[in-house]
């Protein structure tokens, strides 16, 4: 009997899988699974939701103004060249959309973020993992993945799920040597807990440069994870590209000015910058701590970081012996990373918990 077919390469996708949020029958003392802030949302974030309540019956701007200015102004850019989407997800689909199809190839990072393949498969183009070096973005390797079919290079920097991090020369290096055919899209989702002086200064290439697309995120350090927005900055041609199959009033009201409130609140970003810095380098030093057992911090410069289990207990054990005890991680072996799991810093009580945890469970 005929019926509509889906398209081979849609077929081929494996699914998103996100972190769960609950655990039957178990009370949860921490979600960890989704990089989210521990410490909140603005207040002046909180308070632009509520008063937008007020225009639900009205679509949003459809240009985004308000958004695009205030980016715009934080970091000196032209408002003209801010794309704006719901979470940094969709612009890195709508990259793939403008600039890859069938026949051609997106190059990414093995162990690189999940949306990658699927943006790259969901347009009929060919995904191409460049090997690690040590869980790490080897720029070399990438480089080495070119071909003349080559349209995307993904990179994340701050990475996910790793956590690993290629400095500002290494960027300058994989740009230098790219083809000017070949978009850069440069994800910094976990750019904001960088300190300043380790800026990779992709923006500034972002500024001059023809080929190269930076995305960032509200969903992490400005805790607006529920909103779904997102922004990016390229060239006119770029943007122009992108704003052709981008889908109209996909940023709403409420989301637009709590986002703008967010970004003017530096003070909160330090603070959760400074939080995380605080509990990631002792969370890093109590998994040395449990390396007899065999597990192994890979080095972080985001909001989590990714526990490698190569001695007697597996990750999925720990990950089943975590959630029993109400810690919800992230397990990832659809990623590759069958021995590792992800763990998102929470707050001070929570990631205290989470190790006294863990070392029940690596204890038996």
């Amino acid at each position: 009997m005929n019926k509509p077919q889906a398209k081979p390469w849609v077929m081929a996708i494996a699914p998103y899988v996100p972190g769960k949020s609950k655990v039957d029958g178990v009370a949860v003392k921490a979600k960890l699974s989704s990089n989210e802030n521990p410490l909140g949302t603005p207040e002046g974030a909180r308070a632009a939701l509520a008063e937008a309540r007020g225009s639900l019956d009205r679509y949003p701007d459809p240009g985004a103004a308000i958004l695009r200015e205030a980016v715009a102004a934080k970091y000196g850019l032209d408002p003209a060249r801010v794309i704006y989407g719901t979470g940094s997800d969709d612009i890195l689909h709508l990259a793939a959309g403008a600039f890859a199809g069938p026949g051609d190839e997106v190059v990414f990072v093995r162990y690189g973020f999940a949306v990658y393949e699927i943006a790259a498969r969901r347009v009929g183009a060919t995904p191409v993992i460049a090997p690690d070096k040590d869980y790490a973005t080897d720029i070399d390797a990438v480089l080495a993945s070119i071909t003349e079919r080559t349209r995307i290079v993904f990179l994340a920097n701050p990475n996910n799920p790793t956590g690993t991090f290629a400095p500002r020369a290494e960027i300058a290096r994989l740009h230098a040597a790219l083809p000017g055919h070949v978009l850069l899209v440069l994800d910094q989702a976990y750019a904001e807990y960088l300190e300043p002086e380790e800026d990779d200064q992709g923006l500034e290439l972002a500024k001059t440069a023809p080929n190269v697309l930076v995305t960032r995120t509200f969903s992490k350090i400005y805790g607006l994870a529920a909103e779904r927005i997102g922004w990016g900055y390229a060239s006119a041609e770029v943007i122009e590209a992108l704003h052709r199959i981008r889908l109209p009033f996909n940023v709403t009201t409420a989301g637009q000015r709590a986002a703008v409130a967010a970004l003017a609140d530096e003070g909160f970003v330090a603070h959760a910058r400074a939080h995380n810095a605080k509990w990631r380098a002792w969370f890093a030093e109590q998994i040395a701590s449990l390396g007899n057992a065999g597990l192994r911090a890979i080095p972080s410069k985001a909001n989590f970081v990714l526990v490698l289990f190569e001695g007697a207990v597996s990750a999925e054990v720990a990950y089943h012996g975590l959630l029993e005890r109400g810690y919800i991680v992230r397990w990832l072996p659809g990623q590759g990373l069958p021995h590792g799991l992800r763990m998102t810093i929470g707050t001070e009580e929570e990631t205290r918990g989470l190790i006294a945890a863990l070392r029940e469970v690596v204890d038996g």
